[in-house]
This record gives structure tokens, sequence and C-alpha cells, in this order.
């Protein structure tokens, strides 16, 4: 039962709020399997690690100075 303790679940909307989306989004992201979620009855669980990991993986980081201003979108 200590691994099942040290695990934190939310909801899609604590997701959407955390990530400043709309919940339809978090929807999409799990659909997709971009997002891996539990799902527990008919409702979704998404594990905050796996928000972090996701969150972590699309990461932006700054250029060097070296390397000149940001690329073109």
């Amino acid at each position: 039962m200590a691994i099942v303790d040290e695990i934190e679940l939310l909801t899609p909307r604590e997701v959407a709020e955390t990530m400043r989306v709309s919940t339809m989004t978090v929807y999409r992201l799990v659909k997709s399997g971009e997002l891996p979620a539990i799902r527990v009855g008919k409702h979704l669980r998404i594990r905050s690690a796996d928000l972090a990991a996701y969150l972590e993986a699309r990461l932006v980081a700054t250029p060097d100075e070296e390397d000149g201003p940001w690329p073109a979108a």
C-alpha cells in the first residue's frame, strides 16, 4: 500500500488549471496518447508524475548568446 499512498491523482480540471489550458485540451492530450491517464469508472485521473514528465519533455531551452536570436516560429 505504500506505493499507492505516494501516487497523487489529478482530475482533468486540475491538470487544465495547472497548465492554464482548457479541460478539452487535456482530454485531447489523453485521447492522443501524449498524456497518460487512468480510467476510474467513468472518470479520468492523471498521475502528477505523468504530468511532470509531459511538461518536462516539452521544455524549451533558451538559446545561448552565441547562437543568436530565437528561431522564427
